[in-house]
């Protein structure tokens, strides 16, 4: 269920803790009121997170998609989520533990500048489809670094690209795109395009879950500094849930 990682000594794993002023609130968006869950204050030791991932550092490109880079999260965290988040997750977004088949999780840095952006990338994006997989951001970085943001496609009205909406989108999308000149730039608010219907600030050690589904993307603004260094950039830890349906 957990993804396999390269540790090879268990005792160099970070021990993690819950946090004691651990706090969460639910958020329903849009027309759709889809819920987001927001935790602040999630471990008690997460700074620990942070020099795992200097001490392993073995980033590699993410994919066609991730505007940056990733490595594997330890084991232990991903413990750690389901030992102290897992009742309020099944319940924010009604689904059991018992449907759930994978986990992942990645430390993960946004470092391609603008320019070297795909069209794709310049626009929100789903993880997958599913109708109760759940993606996760947890940012191990301050408020400089953005955060992020929901978005609806103005023209479908769609938030969420299930798999019976991904073909009209789709379509719907690429003509768009072929009509215009899409600006290489990270989008960081509403456009003709896209209405942001939400928005969360990157907080050290706070946690945002929503449906893997739901258009999304970082807050990577104009000023912002690709920093690749994990103390000082943009670090989060993302997770994926995948959950049958």
């Amino acid at each position: 269920m957990i993804n396999p990682l390269n540790d090879t000594a268990t005792e160099r794993l970070p021990q993690l803790h819950k946090h004691q002023q651990l706090s969460f609130r639910v958020d329903y968006i849009g027309d759709e009121r889809q819920p987001v869950l927001v935790v602040d204050n999630f471990l008690a030791n997460a700074e620990q997170l942070i020099d795992y991932c200097v001490q392993h550092s073995k980033f590699n490109t993410a994919d066609l998609s991730y505007p940056g880079v990733r490595m594997p999260a330890p084991s232990t965290y991903l413990r750690a989520m389901l030992r102290d988040l897992g009742e309020i997750i099944y319940s924010t977004f009604a689904i059991k533990s018992t449907m759930i088949q994978g986990l992942r999780s990645d430390y993960s840095m946004v470092v391609t500048p603008p320019a070297q952006l795909r069209p794709p990338q310049c626009v929100p994006h789903v993880d997958s489809t599913g109708l109760n997989n759940l993606a996760c951001v947890h940012y191990l970085c301050d408020e400089t670094m953005g955060g992020t943001s929901l978005y609806r496609h103005r023209t479908t009205g769609y938030q969420t690209i299930s798999d019976a909406r991904k073909q009209l989108y789709l379509v719907e999308l690429t003509a768009q795109l072929q009509q215009r000149e899409l600006p290489k730039a990270y989008i960081n608010g509403s456009t003709d395009l896209f209405e942001q219907l939400a928005s969360y600030d990157a907080v050290f050690n706070r946690l945002v879950m929503y449906r893997s589904n739901h258009l999304h993307s970082g807050n990577i603004a104009p000023t912002f500094k690709f920093d690749p260094n994990p103390r000082t950039g943009r670090l989060t830890l993302n997770t994926f849930v995948h959950c049958q349906e």
